[in-house]
């Protein structure tokens, strides 16, 4: 039997900002990994950034500070 947990999903409008989400993440230690788009959404580049949901405020703040684009923030089980 598979389980699943809820997962945090950011997309981004473009590979250059999911592979900057990835530098960012690396350069400020913060958790997650760069992951195809789960098929229940859908997004510009194919890419999104997956991590827990309670990493939620230190990722967005982190990109932010870091002016990377994301277009969607939402939890589904994965």
């Amino acid at each position: 039997m598979l389980t699943t947990k809820p997962t945090l999903i950011i997309t981004f409008p473009t590979t250059t900002q999911a592979m900057a989400s990835e530098r960012c993440c690396e350069h400020h230690h913060l958790p997650g990994r760069l992951v195809p788009i789960p098929a229940v959404l859908s997004a510009g580049c194919g890419l999104s950034w997956a991590a827990d949901p309670s990493d939620k405020e230190g990722l967005l703040r982190a990109f932010a500070d870091d002016g990377i684009t994301y277009e969607t923030v939402t939890v589904i089980d994965l």
